[in-house]
C-alpha cells in the first residue's frame, strides 16, 4: 500500500515515539532513520513491518501496539557498545541452543537487567556480551536470577536460526 509523504511522516513519527517509550529516549532515531521502508497492511492501513535497506528490523505487534525487534533491530539499538534495551545474559553452555531459537530457561541465566518486567522485549546475550537472540521475557529480571526452573525468555528469533516451522514470529 502506498502512502503520501505527509502520512508516511506521521507514521514514522508514531513508530519513533513508540520506540522511545519502549526502549528509552533517542531509540526511535537510532532504529528508524528517514530512509526506512514501512510495510502497511492493505486491510487495516496500519504499519506491520519496518525494513531498512530491504532487511526487516522490527514488526509492530497489533495486539499491544509495541515493537518486536529482529536481531538486526537489536544490533542497531546496541551498536555503539551501549545496550539500550532490556538484556539477559546466559551461560556459554546454553548459548548455542539459544542461538538456534530455543527458549531461555531460568537455570541458564547468569545475569539480567533488574528493570525487566514480564512480557517486555529483551535481547539475549552470551557471556561475552554478544547478541544471540531476541524475545519476550516471561519473568522479571530478579525472578530470572532467583528461579532455577521454568522458561525465563520466550525466544522469537535466534542468531543462527533458520525459519521456524509452525511458530509465529516476525
Amino acid at each position: 500500500m502506498t502512502v503520501d509523504h505527509a502520512r508516511r511522516r506521521r507514521l514514522l513519527e508514531i513508530i519513533r515515539k513508540t520506540a522511545d517509550y519502549q526502549f528509552g529516549l533517542g531509540a526511535g532515531e537510532i532504529l528508524f532513520p528517514e530512509d526506512v521502508d514501512l510495510v502497511i497492511s492493505k486491510k487495516t492501513g496500519r504499519v506491520r513491518q519496518i525494513l531498512l535497506n530491504g532487511i526487516l528490523i522490527a514488526t509492530l505487534n497489533p495486539r499491544s501496539g509495541l515493537l518486536n525487534l529482529t536481531i538486526e533491530g537489536a544490533e542497531r539499538l546496541c551498536s555503539n557498545g551501549e545496550v539500550r534495551m532490556r538484556w539477559v545474559k546466559v551461560r556459554d553452555d546454553a548459548a548455542h541452543f539459544i542461538e538456534e531459537g530455543r527458549d531461555v530457561f531460568a537455570r541458564h541465566v547468569i545475569d539480567a537487567d533488574g528493570a525487566i518486567r514480564p512480557f517486555e522485549e529483551v535481547v539475549v546475550l552470551n557471556s561475552h556480551g554478544e547478541i544471540i537472540a531476541v524475545g519476550r521475557a516471561l519473568l522479571s529480571g530478579s525472578e530470572m536470577l532467583e528461579f532455577k526452573r521454568g522458561v525465563a525468555v520466550r525466544v522469537r528469533r535466534g542468531r543462527m536460526e533458520k525459519t521456524k516451522k509452525g511458530k509465529s514470529g516476525e
